[in-house]
């Protein structure tokens, strides 16, 4: 092994990553470290063990001990390692376009901070746009009382919001792409129920919908509109998935002839019953970010399935797709960030309303002294990953605290 001291830049690096979240160090992190100071891919299979080792060690010391076991090795470290604000995005040079789509179906928490603040970090630092959008073609998901809290909470904790976008306000530009996609056969109206289709895509098989002629397509297409026509749960609006990606035989279930619009008459927040057939997510985020000329996307690992389908939307339309990075999430251990669950919560007494002191919200945040620079402060340290996190809400605010007091 080439490195000088290897135990103690192990501990080092092992201390340093601890200390900047919460007392539980990340062994990729040192893997990265210990490559700036000479270490061979061939030799992390043999080093490894020993990472874990020492992580194993500091982990049962608590983070006042870790900072003095750290201040005695600190010199070890290297300042390559030393990065100063979020890691360069490519292609920024000209200023970058981004976004947050927020459902209004409950508050905007914790988790959101941490997913989505770093892409209103990367407009600040290039210049651009970065847009919040409220996905909210759900009628029977959306809320009517959750949007000016979101809009407040968004204000606060972005600080930088070029516009406030409503998918629902957005529905003609939807239906534009829906109807081109199936001119371009790209799209088909399937009349099968659910599971009908779900048992032919299983094997494999394309169910009879699939080979309407497209002049049939946009017959049933405006059937669909029609209270005459379609009733609800007999029609839906299919993604056609190009051969080139095995069509209906693609490997990933996911991939095979997507659904893109339903036909759902509950009555909506906003615009009331003067539509019924409503695009779902994957047709609205595509149209969104190709009108929107979005640049950048940073979003969270459980979107590479949705990712992947709307690169597919875009090619049919001869769109380049935006540079992607898929975040990791970090997972605690003792808070609930379900906004089913918290409204739900609220609702039944427990707790007092969105800005109660003890839920994650960032409406409670703010009323708490939570500042935006002391979360930012905490993204900048952890950078992009896509790894996971595991931590409870102590050890996580213990972090987000000492960021407030510097």
């Amino acid at each position: 092994m080439a490195i000088e001291n290897l135990n103690e830049k192990i501990k080092a690096y092992a201390l340093k990553n601890a200390i900047a979240y919460g007392g539980k160090a990340n062994p990729g992190s040192v893997i990265s470290s210990l490559f700036n100071e000479g270490l061979e891919k061939s030799e992390v299979k043999d080093v490894m063990p020993k990472i874990n080792e020492i992580i194993s060690e500091i982990s049962k010391l608590s983070l006042e001990e870790q900072e003095k076991e750290f201040e005695k090795l600190k010199e070890l470290t290297s300042k390559r390692e030393e990065r100063v604000g979020l890691p360069e995005l490519p292609n920024a040079e000209n200023g970058v376009t981004m976004r947050f789509r927020p459902a209004p179906s409950g508050p905007m928490h914790v988790g959101h901070i941490i997913s989505n603040l770093v892409s209103s970090m990367y407009v600040e630092k290039y210049g651009g746009k970065f847009y919040v959008i409220f996905d909210d073609t759900d009628p029977e998901a959306a809320l009517k009382d959750a949007y000016e809290p979101l809009i407040q909470d968004c204000n606060w904790i972005f600080g930088n919001v070029y516009e406030f976008l409503y998918s629902s306000s957005r529905m003609e530009l939807y239906y534009d792409y829906a109807k081109k996609l199936i001119e371009k056969e790209s799209a088909y109206i399937c009349e099968c129920s659910q599971e009908q289709f779900k048992e032919s895509a299983e094997k494999k098989i394309a169910c009879p919908c699939r080979n309407k002629s497209k002049e049939q397509n946009l017959i049933d297409w405006e059937k669909m509109f029609d209270k005459n026509g379609f009733k609800v749960g007999e029609a839906v609006l299919r993604f056609k998935t190009p051969e080139k990606y095995g069509g209906i035989k693609n490997p990933n279930p996911a991939m095979r002839d997507f659904p893109l619009a339903r036909i759902n008459e509950h009555p909506h927040p906003r615009e009331g019953t003067k539509y019924r057939v409503w695009p779902l997510m994957n047709l609205v985020v595509s149209v969104d970010d190709m009108e929107l000329n979005m640049t950048h996307i940073i979003r969270g690992k459980d979107h590479k399935d949705n990712a992947e389908r709307q690169k597919m939307i875009f090619e049919i339309f001869n769109k380049k797709y935006p540079w992607t990075f898929f975040i990791g999430r970090i997972k605690f251990t003792d808070l609930v960030l379900s906004k089913r669950k918290i409204t739900e919560l609220i609702e039944s007494g427990v707790y007092s309303g969105w800005d109660d002191s003890k839920l994650p919200t960032v409406s409670s945040l703010r009323k708490r002294g939570y500042t935006r620079e002391a979360f930012s402060k905490f993204l900048e340290s952890r950078g992009l990953t896509e790894s996971d996190k595991v931590i409870s809400a102590k050890d996580f605010f213990d972090v987000i605290d000492r960021n407030l007091s510097k």
